[in-house]
């Protein structure tokens, strides 16, 4: 017993389904009606439109006077408009309006100066009219073969702006191999994923069916370029019949076929898909076929009316940088614009979503003429991150969330959908600082007040810092001891000391704290954002102040000098500065000794500057050290002493 199954996405799409309506409605509205080639590629809709007064011809020109006509849904060129202008003839125009928004698309572009790409059959009538709105500023390529050629023959394209479209009947599959193709991240080439939504769906389930079937029947017109597409997508992985009815089926070989799968193209009636698969059921010995119900179900479902404010669910088909497509599960397609995922602008769809996703969405705006329906993400998110707002707020909850913008008195943050406003002087900030510092920046904030109606909030950064400091604080007071050591960032500098955080309280090191060395400001030694270890010198936790010490006792020059130096020693220093009663030479680095005016020479100085000069190096004897009081007596004289007393003794 053979087992049957009918694509979920078989029939007639949107498009072709609006075309025939138009047709039939204009045989009722004018007495004479004719239409541009025929209305679809499928010859018992086209018979029948015949019989009922509807004839074809293939140019104004052949109209006949105040004959309308009707425009078929491959759409025309944009000469074709002019010429129905100039004759004055009744028109209806039956574009599918995903062919009339290629139009829009490459006139546009043409009319910047860029070079437009199609993907197509240069043949198809879809394709000759989108490039008979291109003003010859074009090119046709049918596959990624096609298109490589076509870049090698074109070596200027990269540097070029360039727009490429797809015939919206095009090979989903190959489309993908074209975009391989083009140079990557080049910001000339605009790419516009064109596929009728209802042409990928169906490829995609089409490949997957012939994927699992041992023999696959596609039903449509000879020359349908979709059915033709559907075919080869499913010839690829089994044994695959286009027939245009279910007359064909008696022709076909069917043997050895457990699992049939069905599809057609998106001109196929709906009653020629039943006439097919009920016959189907009698060749295949009768058996029944239980996936006839579930596509009736799929019929309805297709055409199910859909509302404003509705909330829906939609998988994910395309995404673009600027809208995500989804299937509604009706005839619309539906759209997310980019404004209606997110309220950052610094992300892409991509970043939120992928092909494949579920997601649930409000209806914004339903448009059954286009066949169109706006979608929101952000309003769904907003619904499900006010709850948790409300929550937060009751429960007092800390979140975190990135500042999207700078506003009037404050910032914004998006927490879940929901704009959260923290006013400036919530921000943690000081008073007047600007508030673009924030933007971009990740921020921990809590939910002061809420607004349920207007679905707003206030938020507070400053409150999470404050409870933040006063828990360090609290937590720092309780094993604080003097000679404790720490590791803290330096936040602020003054002309006397600097503030170093030690994770929620500050402390200070005085400026004699930082340098054994003699500074005259910290920056000399450390500079704001530095990490430096600290020690502690004193607590007054009444007044909730630390002293810190930052230079070591090891480092002390004093202690280095101790365990260098002696009475009696001969030593070069340098002169670093002068004084009316005598000179100050540097011994070693932070140690500084006094050659009193007395010691510069054997004879009487009234003027040190006639002796010594900043930044001489002299030799001088120590004659004293007084280590406790950090004194060091120098002489250059006690040398010419002891030369002179070493002459004496020779004579």
């Amino acid at each position: 017993m053979a087992e049957i199954t009918v694509a979920d996405s078989a029939g007639f799409c949107f498009g072709v389904d609006r075309a025939v309506k138009l047709c039939y409605q204009a045989l009722k509205t004018y007495p004479k009606v004719a239409t541009l080639g025929p209305i679809i590629h499928n010859q018992s809709v086209v018979d029948d439109l015949k019989k009922n007064g509807a004839r074809i011809v293939n140019a104004i020109a052949e109209l006949e006077p105040d004959e309308c006509v009707v425009i078929r849904s491959h759409g025309v060129s944009r000469s074709v408009y002019d010429q129905l202008a100039a004759c004055g003839n009744p028109y209806v125009d039956a574009t599918c309006p995903f062919v009339a928004k290629i139009h829009d698309v490459v006139e546009k572009h043409t009319k910047n100066g860029d070079i437009v790409l199609i993907a197509g059959d240069a043949k198809h009538p879809e394709v000759e009219a989108i490039v008979g709105h291109c003003n010859g500023n074009c090119f046709v390529f049918e596959s990624e073969k096609a298109l490589n050629i076509l870049f090698q023959k074109n070596p200027d394209f990269p540097h070029k702006r360039l727009a490429i479209v797809a015939q919206t009947t095009y090979n989903i599959l190959v489309w993908e191999k074209c975009l391989e193709v083009l140079p990557k991240d080049n910001p000339n080439i605009m790419v516009y994923n064109t596929i009728c939504r209802a042409t990928q769906v169906r490829q995609s389930d089409a490949d997957k069916l012939s994927r699992k079937s041992d023999l696959m029947i596609i039903v449509g017109g000879r020359h349908s370029s979709n059915t033709v597409k559907l075919f080869h997508v499913c010839n690829r992985n089994c044994r695959s019949y286009h027939i245009e009815n279910s007359d064909e089926l008696y022709t076909l070989d069917l043997c050895n076929a457990e699992k049939i799968g069905i599809t057609a193209g998106a001109s196929t009636p709906a009653h020629i898909i039943k006439e097919v698969q009920e016959t189907m059921t009698e060749i295949m010995d009768g058996n029944t076929l239980e996936e006839g119900a579930s596509f009736k179900e799929m019929l309805d479902q297709s055409f199910k009316k859909i509302h404003t404010g509705e909330k829906v669910k939609g998988t994910v088909d395309a995404v673009s940088n600027t809208e995500v497509t989804v299937n509604v599960g009706t005839k619309h397609t539906g759209y997310v614009p980019l404004s209606e995922l997110t309220d950052d602008p610094s992300v892409k769809p991509a970043d939120i979503v992928k092909v494949g996703d579920e997601l649930d969405l409000i209806v914004l705006k339903v448009n059954d003429q286009e066949g169109i329906v706006t979608l929101s993400k952000k309003k769904v998110d907003e619904m499900k991150g006010f709850e948790e707002i409300i929550k937060a707020k009751d429960e007092g909850t800390v979140l975190e969330g990135t500042v999207n913008a700078a506003v009037k008195g404050g910032v914004i943050i998006t927490y879940a959908g929901v704009r959260v406003f923290i006013p400036a002087s919530q921000s943690g900030l000081p008073r007047g600082a600007e508030m673009d510092t924030l933007v971009k920046t990740k921020q921990r904030f809590v939910i002061l007040e809420v607004n349920e109606h207007r679905r707003r909030a206030v938020g507070s950064i400053k409150a999470v810092v404050k409870a933040e400091k006063d828990a360090a604080r609290e937590a720092f007071w309780e094993t604080a001891e003097i000679g404790k050591t720490y590791k803290g960032e330096v936040k602020s500098l003054t002309s006397y000391g600097a503030f170093v955080d030690l994770g929620g309280i500050d402390g200070m090191v005085h400026i004699s704290e930082l340098s054994w060395k003699r500074i005259k400001h910290p920056s000399e030694v450390v500079k704001v954002g530095d990490y430096i270890e600290v020690y502690i010198k004193d607590l007054d936790k009444e007044n909730n102040r630390i002293s810190l010490g930052y230079k070591k006792q090891e480092d002390n020059p004093w202690e280095k000098f101790k365990a260098t130096y002696k009475v009696g020693d001969e030593i070069d220093a340098t002169i670093v500065s002068i004084t009316p009663f005598g000179a100050f030479a540097q011994i070693i680095d932070g140690v500084d000794g006094l050659i009193h005016i007395s010691q510069l020479a054997d004879k009487r100085v009234e003027n040190v500057k006639d002796i010594v000069s900043v930044g001489d190096v002299v030799k001088v004897k120590i004659i004293d050290i007084d280590i406790p009081n950090k004194r060091i007596s120098i002489s250059m004289r006690a040398l010419l002493d002891d030369e002179a007393d070493a002459g004496e003794d020779e004579e």
